[in-house]
């Protein structure tokens, strides 16, 4: 057997240079000192969602102190970061790091496919520029991509004969506020993304903006508010004052998903409270419309931006009747009504039941996997069962409704490097997720989500909208923090793991012997010592005593 020391250390691919990527990258580095990794990522710079949403308005709807690297301090202006801000706070880390030398940016990664005689990943590349094809290899992969990454276009008929000008809010063009001036627009959707660029766009009186919505939202009062200068000292200056008011958000967060999620009568009141604050903001005449029929929770929960204030604005109209058909010079209504538009705008999510890599295994890919599992599953959002040496960040059943994605990330990354830590150490060659702990652990997520409030209308969170719930969490994060705090070994197999896990627990037993015999000659040499001193008349009287 070929001496491992020999050996250089195993590379690490990270696919994605988003936050869950650069968490995960920073990490490697903060605690196993450990840089044989390349970052892969088909943009021109690190950012992911952040570099990529560019639309007026886009910002963060949970407060920065929560929605930030938890070992990373930060001099935020506001309690909620725009767009800009927190790219910047991104590509700061990035530089902090050291990590642009390891990113190897406008790099698609193309697919991934694992050579099981070999035990490597062969990682098929394109340069998005040039067009140059290569393949590289690594020991371990790690997809950061997450769920956000494939701006999904509604299934409208006739979208490819519209002659007018065309865009989804998640690739928003440099000019666009040059090109809606005095223009009719047809906005596509009323979720979060609708919400905060419509009030943005229609501030403008020569944008005429008709915005067709599907399914109302429930809202809740703005809470973004900017921070005074004798704050943002407070917090830069006076130790763990920024550490204890995380700890108060991540608190209230979690207070948040008991409100929404975890208790009928609280929905209740939440739900007046939401049906109070639409009808108190927007016009009489959208009332209706406005109200949600279905429980509160089940489609994501939107903080206000101004959306509603902005209804009473005469160049800002909602429709409700459904789009038939586009057409060259604008749409047709469910209802047969023609409106004219010069450009439409998709705000319509991205496909999230769907992996958005092709990744093969032992057995098949990733998307077979889904196929026959009726939708997106693996094993606690991480792992999936025949893919050996591969780990997913912002997996199936991963996003919460209540909290920060970045705390979710960290949990996860946490996790993956217990998980390839004795892999970069060469004690073990693969590791991977039985399929018995998988089905068992979907089968008990599953049960949860069929109890809960998210059974209860169509949403992103399902497949197709309507089909198996794949993208929340059942629970706070407190509890998926706890489900992934440490590995489960016997849910794992792979090549030396067994024989690792042995050593390890043999060198467990070693510390505890180790122990014990420490502190029994420290306690014999007390006594020694206590006997001479006794012997001599030196002996403290409340010893003698006792």
């Amino acid at each position: 057997m070929q001496d491992t020391q020999s050996l250089p250390p195993p590379r690490v691919v990270i696919i994605g240079a988003g936050t869950g990527g650069l968490s995960l990258a920073i990490k490697l580095k903060q605690q196993l000192g450990y840089d044989n990794f390349t970052i892969f990522e088909k943009g021109h710079d690190v950012g992911g969602t952040w570099r990529d949403n560019t639309y007026p308005g886009c910002s963060s709807d949970i407060s920065m102190v929560m929605y930030s690297l938890s070992t990373e301090k930060h001099d935020w202006s506001h309690s909620h970061g725009t767009s800009p801000s927190i790219l910047s706070y991104w590509k700061d880390l990035t530089t902090k790091y050291n990590l642009y030398p390891r990113i190897q940016l406008n790099t698609a990664v193309t697919s991934v496919t694992w050579d099981d005689a070999m035990k490597i990943h062969r990682i098929s590349l394109e340069n998005v520029k040039t067009g140059e094809k290569w393949v590289s290899e690594a020991e371990v992969v790690v997809s950061a991509i997450g769920v956000l990454e494939v701006p999904r276009f509604a299934q409208i008929q006739g979208r490819e004969n519209f002659k007018g000008e065309t865009w989804h809010s998640a690739r928003w063009p440099s000019d666009g506020g040059e090109r809606l001036r005095g223009k009719k627009v047809a906005v596509i959707g009323n979720g979060a993304s609708a919400t905060q660029f419509v009030p943005c766009i229609t501030e403008d009186p020569a944008v005429q903006v008709t915005e067709f919505c599907r399914t109302p939202n429930f809202f809740l009062p703005p809470v973004r508010i900017e921070y005074s200068a004798t704050r943002r000292w407070i917090y830069r200056n006076i130790p763990f004052v920024q550490r204890f008011w995380r700890w108060l958000m991540y608190l209230r967060h979690e207070l948040f998903y008991l409100l929404i999620f975890g208790s009928g009568i609280m929905r209740y009141l939440s739900t007046k409270i939401a049906t109070y604050y639409i009808k108190y903001v927007a016009p009489k005449e959208y009332h209706e419309q406005l109200v949600p029929k279905y429980t509160m929770g089940c489609k994501r929960v939107i903080f206000d931006t101004n959306f509603l204030e902005a209804l009473h604005r005469p160049n800002l109209d909602l429709n409700w009747d459904g789009v038939d058909r586009i057409i060259e010079d604008g749409i047709i209504t469910q209802k047969g009504e023609k409106i004219s538009f010069d450009i439409i705008i998709f705000a319509t999510g991205y496909a999230a039941d769907k992996f958005p890599l092709k990744v093969h295994g032992i057995r098949g890919s990733i998307q077979d996997y889904f196929v026959e599992n009726n939708g997106p599953q693996a094993y606690l959002g991480t792992t999936f069962p025949g893919f050996p040496n591969f780990f997913t960040i912002l997996g199936p059943n991963t996003a919460t409704g209540h909290t920060s994605v970045i705390f979710t990330n960290e949990t996860q990354a946490d996790y993956i490097i217990q998980l390839i830590t004795p892999i970069l150490t060469r004690h073990v060659a693969t590791i991977e997720v039985k399929p018995e702990a998988t089905e068992e652990y979907n089968e008990k997520i599953q049960k949860r989500l069929a109890g809960s409030v998210f059974v209860n209308c169509q949403s992103w969170y399902r497949v197709g909208g309507t089909g198996k719930i794949t993208n929340i969490f059942p629970g706070a994060t407190t509890l998926f923090w706890l489900w992934l705090r440490k590995p489960k070994w016997g849910d794992y197999t792979g090549l030396g793991l067994e024989e690792w896990l042995q050593r390890r627990q043999k060198n467990k037993m070693w510390n505890v012997v180790r122990w014990c015999v420490t502190l029994l000659l420290l306690l014999g040499a007390a006594a020694a010592v206590g006997v001479v001193l006794q012997r001599n008349g030196a002996l403290p009287r409340w010893l003698e005593r006792w």
